[in-house]
């Protein structure tokens, strides 16, 4: 937990200032000393809120007039400011100046600043690459590398450019690019994508796309474009100025006509001041905010709620958002005599040495599901395509995916093919296990679904939101999850492109888009939405960067109550712009018969203030189950 120093100073970087702050703290003292003469001062405290508060919105005001004859809540605020001035009213005056500058302060804070999450993803390009000539290799740097050249590339190491394989074998993972959770084997011939990384065996590829062309490049410039131009929070207040300016003025004018009276019409230009409606808004997102914290989601971007309220889709990745996002032993089989238990005691043993992912995830499964402390092996080995050998309890144990088995001269029957056929085409990976060099079964790994999925996606469809699939995976694994959770519109094979230009395509339509993703290839679909949406535990740097909100425990099972979250938000809001617009009526038609004066007519200013920030707490508390 952060301290309140840390939280205080959070907020600060979000839009407030330590001055901005101090000013209004030193204002509503100076106020709170007017109304009851607590001091016998020289001059009126009110002075001290004209001056702190007051000045900047008359100088904003004016720069918005000669620059741009933008005509906004300020314009307004200003004539009021002047006018209870010139009448001796400094109270009112000092009033409606920090109720403004409170309003403010509070829009400020429900804009984020989104981090330079586009720095990481740069750095996620290598920066250097070994050049091979046959004979010797050099390091140069990667944007010298040219088309056809022969590069060299190591274990962990990132691959600096697209190619293709020249020599080697090796398992590459590739959620840069497709999100897929599982690691994908490479052999001579295969195509290889820049940002992609090495996990296994060194190989040699051939230089086929460089500098600005490569992968990671292009991810970086569809992250650059998609954030292009997303529309920030827009006061009401200021969309609605120029017809209140007008109204106030021709009000108090025609006041000041029939009555002869100037205080009326000065009363009449603060009354109509927006100080209600300013608060409507941001005090009800900042609850709304609130309230999603604590169900587990970072609302990073202020008018992000606002915009979730419209969506009418969601489009998620498949991997690590619906699912778990790592391979899992979700079946074994035995095609011999040996029991589905032996073959999986026999593979885990004989894995435990393997530097391979998958290796590692059937021993990780074994040790955790099991209760058994692995067997030992002897004389383990890694052998080429994508295999180990070893020896447990006295029996040679080769296990390893099917080309390595046909090298190896083990053939599968019909059925067995048939049998393991099946699995692959719902996106599972199979390693085959021999014993003493006859085939013994195989073990299933898959990514699982999140327990949580099915009823989240429910959930989602009652509150009239569309669920959409959109993932790099195989259209058979797609599939499979989209109908174990009733989805409808599905996707498969995506690249980051085809993502960014589904959700383009929507919005062109009039559709609006929320994305949920994990990867680094989600970025730019994150960006292009109009909310992205993060996993932010499991989920990359980049992903967070590029989302307006981030999901930090990666509960998707609260992801329902979000979206009647930004629902309630809005209905919140427009009750408060309701009852400020009657309020201010009301107040108007008080001022022109002469029952309010400046002064009064502030103080029902705060009455409707504070009531509307009560009305806007309330959201702190409030919980989905009350709306469905």
């Amino acid at each position: 937990m952060k301290s309140l120093i840390e939280k205080i100073e959070c907020i600060l970087e979000t839009g407030g200032t330590k001055k901005d702050i101090a000013f209004l703290l030193v204002s509503g003292i100076a106020l709170f000393v007017s109304i009851f003469d607590l001091l016998p001062l020289p001059f009126d405290a009110a002075w001290v809120a004209i001056v702190l508060c007051g000045i900047p919105i008359v100088l904003e005001a004016i720069i918005g007039l000669v620059t741009a004859f933008d005509i906004k809540a300020d314009v307004l605020v200003s004539l009021a400011l002047i006018a209870s001035i010139c009448i001796g009213e400094n109270f009112a005056a000092g009033e409606v100046a920090f109720i403004m500058q409170i309003g403010a302060l509070l829009e400020d804070l429900t804009v984020a600043k989104a981090r330079a999450g586009i720095e990481k993803l740069v750095h996620l390009t290598p920066q250097t690459a070994r050049v091979w000539n046959g004979k010797t290799e050099r390091m140069i740097p990667a944007e010298q590398v040219k088309i056809g050249d022969v590069l060299r590339v190591l274990p962990g190491e990132t691959v600096p450019v697209d190619g293709v394989i020249l020599s080697g074998q090796t398992s590459v993972n590739q959620a840069v690019m497709t999100g897929e959770s599982l690691p994908v084997d490479k052999t001579v011939g295969d195509a290889i994508t820049s940002g992609t990384v090495n996990q296994f065996g060194a190989f040699e590829m051939k230089a086929t796309k460089v500098g600005e062309d490569s992968s990671i490049q292009r991810m970086i410039r569809l992250v650059q474009s998609a954030d292009a131009g997303k529309a920030k929070i827009v006061g009401l207040a200021d969309r609605w100025a120029t017809w209140v300016v007008v109204v106030a003025l021709t009000a108090a004018v025609l006041t000041w006509l029939i009555s002869g009276q100037i205080i009326r019409a000065v009363t009449i230009l603060v009354v109509f001041c927006p100080c209600a409606l300013v608060l409507a808004t941001p005090t009800a997102i900042m609850a709304a905010i609130g309230n999603a914290t604590k169900h587990g989601f970072l609302v990073r971007e202020g008018d992000a709620l606002e915009r979730l309220s419209k969506v009418t889709k969601i489009t998620f990745d498949k991997t690590g958002t619906l699912t778990h996002g790592t391979p899992q032993v979700t079946a074994v089989k035995s095609v011999s005599t040996y029991t589905d238990k032996e073959i999986y005691t026999f593979t885990a043993a004989a894995e435990q040495l393997s530097e391979h992912p998958l290796g590692r995830a059937i021993v990780q499964c074994y040790t955790q599901r099991a209760g058994e402390k692995l067997r030992p092996c002897e004389q383990f080995q890694m052998l080429p395509g994508r295999g180990v050998s070893a020896v447990v309890d006295g029996h040679t144990v080769l296990a390893g995916n099917q080309k390595m088995f046909a090298d190896s001269g083990i053939v599968l029957s019909p059925n067995v093919k048939a049998d393991a056929d099946a699995y692959l085409q719902r996106g599972s990976t199979l390693i085959y296990v021999s014993v003493d060099d006859v085939l013994a079964g195989y073990v299933v790994l898959s990514d699982t679904v999140r327990a949580e999925s099915a009823s989240m996606i429910g959930r989602i469809q009652k509150l009239g939101v569309r669920p959409v699939l959109l993932t790099g995976d195989s259209e058979y694994s797609a599939k499979v999850i989209a109908d174990e959770l009733h989805i409808g519109e599905i996707y498969a094979n995506c690249l980051p492109e085809d993502k960014l230009n589904y959700i383009g395509a929507c919005q062109e339509k009039g559709q609006s888009i929320c994305m949920i993703g994990d990867g680094i290839n989600d970025a730019p679909a994150l960006k292009k939405a109009n909310v992205g949406i993060a996993m932010g535990g499991i989920g990359s740097d980049i992903a967070v960067d590029a989302a307006d909100i981030a999901l930090v425990d990666d509960e998707v099972k609260e992801l329902p109550h979000l979206l009647a979250l930004s629902k309630k938000m809005m209905a919140t809001i427009k009750l408060n712009l309701t009852f400020s617009m009657t309020l201010n009526f009301i107040a108007i038609g008080l001022a022109f018969t002469g029952i309010l004066n400046p002064v009064v007519g502030a103080l029902v200013h705060n009455a409707g203030s504070v009531l509307v920030i009560i009305n806007s707490a309330l959201l702190l508390k409030w919980r989905e189950k009350n709306d469905i």
